[in-house]
């Protein structure tokens, strides 16, 4: 298998919840998750990224304390198996709490804003952040989503989340930046940004894309179940990989690091 070099790092998604859009109660405990976060690993996935509240549209908030029941034993087991973890939280407490158990990245959905101690929390614990784009809360983020120009404002506000978060200490280093397909867009202001995606390599940091079994699949190809919009799937990470991200978030690891793989051997040299 390819180190990935030349080509976007794969983040694998792990839900272990009981109503993520995708694979949402697929996993019936701790020890089937681990499994398959391991697998996902072995797979080629260089991150596995935990999250125990579904984001789906119109998803409401989980508590905190059902939040960490779901993912910290997750996570312990997969930092035991030695997997690299990431969790999808917006929660500074999950976020303490998975870092303790070994996650080594946060993937938060609103950017480091949805707690006053968000990004104080993030600065403290020292790990990789990446700072989404979201319209909205998911409970609410479709119900009328309007831009009157979606990829300046998207940059424009991860911009301003890029100055919060090195202004509360977090260097730029550590900072990665997702325009937030699906969350809070319509299928016209997400085939905007999927169109224009250079312009978020102007922000100076790495771009993760994640829109993989996205409702805009068949949307756009025809009515299809979540786990059987593969071929949508991989042509939008191919499409995020034309663009420079340097991650993809995906659901399908195996098939989405063969294309990249051969992808990046026949592309022309630049």
């Amino acid at each position: 298998m390819a180190s990935g070099r030349g080509r976007p790092r794969v983040m694998g998604v792990l839900n272990v919840t009981p109503d993520s859009f995708s694979d949402g109660g697929r996993w019936a405990g701790v020890e089937e998750a681990v499994k398959a976060g391991v697998a996902l690993h072995r797979a080629g996935a260089d991150v596995v990224d935990v999250g125990g509240e579904s984001t789906r549209p119109g998803a409401r908030p989980v508590p905190e304390e059902e939040e960490l029941r779901r993912v910290v034993p997750v996570i312990r087991g997969l930092a035991q198996a030695r997997v690299p973890v990431s969790v999808d939280t917006m929660k500074p407490a999950v976020m303490r709490a998975a870092v303790r158990a070994g996650a080594v990245m946060i993937n938060d959905v609103t950017a480091l804003g949805f707690a006053s101690d968000s990004l104080a929390t993030a600065a403290a614990l020292g790990v990789p952040v990446v700072l989404m784009h979201m319209q909205g809360t998911p409970a609410t983020m479709q119900q009328a989503p309007h831009y009157a120009d979606v990829v300046g404002e998207v940059l424009e506000f991860l911009r301003r989340r890029l100055a919060a978060a090195e202004a509360a200490g977090i260097p730029r280093a550590r900072l990665i930046v997702d325009p937030g397909i699906g969350f809070g867009k319509t299928l016209d202001h997400n085939l905007a940004i999927l169109r224009h995606l250079e312009r978020f390599l102007e922000l100076g940091q790495p771009l993760l894309v994640g829109a993989s079994r996205k409702s805009l699949i068949p949307a756009i190809a025809g009515p299809a179940a979540p786990d059987a919009r593969l071929g949508g799937s991989l042509a939008l990470a191919l499409r995020a990989a034309e663009a420079g991200a340097a991650w993809v978030r995906v659901h399908d690891v195996v098939e989405t690091v063969q294309a990249l793989d051969v992808w990046a051997a026949v592309r022309p040299a630049r």
